[in-house]
């Protein structure tokens, strides 16, 4: 792959820091990306330099988050978050780490989400670093957390989204065991913000899986919990004669799969805009929805 401007500033990043005697990796979704063959959209250095040892070396690095270790490093048009290798000291909130303790790259990889995005790779020396499986599961197509789906999920339930994004962007399956957390803990989506929710949700509606999204979230039980009204569509009956391909979820799934790169704004008007069905529904000549617009 010729070296594009983020990437070669990603490699000038973890050369730096290697030249200077510390350990420095990419780390997490870019490597992913690498893996399957894609662009990545940016990248993440690990490394188990202090943060003012950063600074110090990048002048153009500044704190983002001191607590966690973690700064930003601009070289040129690009911006890269530079990290320290931690273990999280529990989550009180169910979204944010109480604290944390700088460990190793393998403690580090062991706390993160899911099993393609828990690897690191060494572009000096081209060697991809797995202590998850995750390059197996890639193999496989396949979302799965790493260890324990409860642990990872009570941990941050903003995951139970981002594995159903994973899931959609991709057209994989999620594991059996990692399924049966979210469907478990799923009513625990309400800590999480409305924005990080939103966030999560446009993604899924828009990176071209938006079908298979949503029928996960409504599956998992998430979709109660965030928008009950797409919920309700389920099972509410149309006139055949109009709708002759089901009843109204039927109808805004396949609208969904009909949209290409679509803007949030369209793809959140196409799974809303028959909301109105199931409380207007009514049969009288045949079945009706007057005033479902309203």
């Amino acid at each position: 792959m010729d070296l594009d401007g983020a990437r070669e500033g990603a490699l000038e990043i973890v050369r730096t820091l290697q030249t200077r005697g510390f350990r420095a990796l990419w780390a997490g979704g870019c490597v992913r990306d690498m893996l399957m063959g894609q662009i990545p959209r940016d990248y993440d250095i690990a490394t188990n330099a202090d943060l003012q040892k950063v600074i110090g070396i990048f002048p153009n690095a500044q704190e983002v988050g001191a607590h966690f270790g973690v700064v930003v490093v601009r070289l040129g048009d690009y911006t890269y978050e530079v990290a320290r290798f931690r273990r999280d000291l529990g989550y009180s909130d169910g979204r944010h780490p109480d604290g944390v303790v700088f460990v190793d790259e393998e403690e580090d990889a062991r706390r993160r989400d899911f099993t393609i995005n828990g690897m690191f790779y060494d572009p000096v020396a081209d060697v991809v670093l797995d202590y998850v499986g995750g390059q197996a599961d890639l193999e496989k197509e396949v979302i799965r957390t790493i260890g324990d789906p409860d642990a990872r999920f009570q941990e941050d339930r903003l995951r139970m989204l981002r594995a159903v994004r994973f899931a959609c962007r991709y057209h994989w399956p999620i594991a059996d065991q990692t399924h049966n957390a979210i469907r478990t803990l799923s009513e625990g989506i309400d800590v999480v913000s409305f924005e990080r929710i939103r966030d999560e949700l446009v993604e899924i509606l828009t990176e071209g899986g938006a079908p298979l999204g949503v029928g996960w979230l409504i599956r998992l039980g998430l979709m109660a919990h965030i928008m009950p009204e797409v919920v309700a569509m389920d099972g509410v009956p149309q006139p055949p004669q109009f709708h002759p391909e089901g009843d109204v979820l039927t109808h805004t799934l396949m609208m969904l799969g009909l949209v290409r790169d679509p803007s949030p704004e369209l793809a959140m008007g196409i799974l809303l805009h028959d909301v109105g069905k199931p409380e207007t529904f009514e049969v009288r000549d045949r079945i009706r929805f007057n005033n479902h617009t309203k």
